[in-house]
């Protein structure tokens, strides 16, 4: 199925235009939902709209990874008469295709009244498509500010582990650059969840461009972030660590699996030293909910 320039195949992957779309890519059909092109002037907001608030930087950043990488979340809107549609979900996104001067925005039409039909065609076809990991982050990212699914009930029904999920999430906090790269399958999600603990987008980008120039592998990148660019050479990692036994080694690996980040284990003579990864205050949550679940 062809996608627009400058859009990622998103949730468009998973509501395909006909029967035919749909059985060629191995998609349930979403009744009573089509994808269009829209333009922005014949959308109208939603009266109901519970949120009224909208915050400036907010919207300056969404403005600009719009800009710059395009629409990954499609609005979802309903029919009211020709050529005149109502905004069901994305107001954000509809605001900032304004702010952007964009003439046409992607959208979900949805006729049929069933939110639970559509919330659930989409979960279906999330676990069947072949999405790149930022396309596969913002049908997340969607699924649960729209249609109020929790990590939990993803996990269950697409058979991925909440950590990845909330991982998987986290890309989109990435600078825009890098997000091109990962759209564009230039960065793999490993380089991607190596530059997330970069706090910098500058820095971010930096590096991103010397994965691509420089053939940089995830390992390697992992140990650029972790000890700076001018302290990850060999001479100054031989200056720095410590021979590492193959027990430690595995050990590590294996926290590092369990609580989805980054864990270093360092082995002293007398005593010993364990470091985990985390990224926000979430994340921290996250892991600290898997050490102690109670």
């Amino acid at each position: 199925m062809a996608t627009r320039p400058g859009l990622g195949r998103g949730l468009e992957a998973l509501i395909p235009t006909s029967r035919a779309a749909a059985q060629r890519e191995g998609l349930a059909e979403v009744e009573g939902a089509r994808f269009a092109d829209l333009p922005v002037s014949s959308i109208q907001p939603n009266p109901k709209q519970p949120r009224t608030v909208f915050d400036e930087d907010d919207m300056t950043e969404l403005v600009h990874s719009i800009r710059e990488v395009g629409l990954l979340q499609p609005i979802v809107v309903r029919e009211l008469g020709e050529d005149r549609y109502e905004l069901i979900m994305g107001e954000r996104r509809w605001r900032a295709h304004q702010k952007a001067e964009l003439d046409t925005i992607a959208a979900i039409v949805r006729q049929t009244t069933d939110e639970d039909l559509l919330r659930d065609a989409l979960l279906e076809n999330l676990h069947r498509s072949q999405l790149n990991p930022l396309e596969e982050a913002a049908a997340y990212q969607q699924l649960l500010e729209d249609f109020g699914c929790t990590h939990d009930e993803l996990s269950d029904r697409i058979g991925r582990s909440r950590p990845q999920i909330t991982n998987t999430i986290r890309l989109l906090k990435l600078s825009p650059d890098v997000q091109r790269r990962v759209a564009a399958g230039v960065l793999s999600a490993g380089h991607a969840r190596a530059l997330l603990s970069v706090t910098s987008p500058q820095v971010q980008d930096r590096l991103a461009q010397r994965v691509v120039a420089e053939g940089i592998s995830v390992r390697a990148l992992e140990e650029i972030v972790r000890f700076g660019e001018e302290e990850s050479t060999p001479a100054a990692r031989k200056l720095s660590t410590r021979p590492t036994s193959p027990k430690v080694a595995e050990l590590s690996s294996r926290l590092s699996d369990h609580f989805d980040t980054r864990v270093k284990v360092q082995l002293g003579k007398s005593k010993g030293k364990i470091s985990i990864d985390f990224a926000t205050i979430d994340d921290l949550e996250r892991i600290v909910g898997l050490i102690n679940p109670e």
